[in-house]
């Protein structure tokens, strides 16, 4: 019963701080009350003082956690994914030095660690890293045709120079599975030899493994980082 009444009264009065809830637990006070009776000003009051102490600190958290997400609110912007992922990924870095600099427990070292692991996957989910290394391996030119007859040109992106070799080499595993048609973004024929072709699906490929890497790391610790 007094359990029951504990959380009635939470939920009553959640206008309330979390610190002032504690005194509902005392025996004495919640003797007074039965489920009808709500809780007189005194009451309020003491548990009011009770928590009161803390409010300094409590204040100057408020201003510290301002200034220090203040860069990160300025510059956000309501468009894309790269927006939530900056935020997250701000959160995840401010928490891991936090868990990691207290060390209160045996694996926080670790939970830091794999926190800022994270983050550098969210990094890359930001810059399409995966997305856009295949075109270190190559260097391209565009060049304008005029249209014969018209006041207008083509473009044609011509290939300079290629070392798709070694981003194959790098990547066989991926590169297999596109060869076998496992892997088949662009519905390429699969026995079409199209080097950049290959490149850019094994390119994107990657990406969505590094993606499906974060979430599976969020989903299996993210209930896990608390101190």
């Amino acid at each position: 019963m007094i359990v029951l009444k504990i959380v009635l009264y939470t939920n009553k009065f959640a206008g309330l701080k979390y610190n002032t809830y504690i005194c509902f637990i005392n025996l004495k006070i919640m003797e007074k009350f039965d489920l009808e009776t709500k809780p007189t000003l005194f009451d309020k009051l003491k548990c009011w003082l009770q928590d009161v102490r803390h409010y300094p600190k409590e204040f100057a958290t408020g201003v510290k956690n301002l200034w220090k997400w203040f860069p990160t609110i300025w510059k956000d912007r309501d468009w894309d994914s790269h927006f939530i992922y900056e935020i997250l990924k701000v959160k995840i870095t401010n928490q891991s030095k936090y868990i990691g600099g207290h060390d209160r427990y045996t694996m926080a070292k670790r939970d830091a660690e794999i926190m800022m692991l994270t983050t550098r996957l969210i990094q890359h989910c930001q810059d399409d890293t995966y997305d856009m290394e295949y075109m270190d391996y190559h260097e391209s030119e565009i060049v304008y045709n005029k249209i014969e007859g018209k006041d207008s040109y083509e473009i044609d992106i011509e290939t300079k120079s290629e070392r798709f070799k070694e981003y194959f080499e790098k990547y066989p595993r991926q590169y297999k599975r596109v060869l076998n048609g496992d892997i088949n973004m662009f519905q390429r024929e699969i026995r079409e030899k199209d080097d950049k072709i290959i490149a850019m699906e094994i390119a994107h490929e990657n990406q969505k493994r590094c993606r499906k890497l974060l979430h599976k790391i969020l989903e299996d610790n993210l209930e896990k980082w608390w101190d």
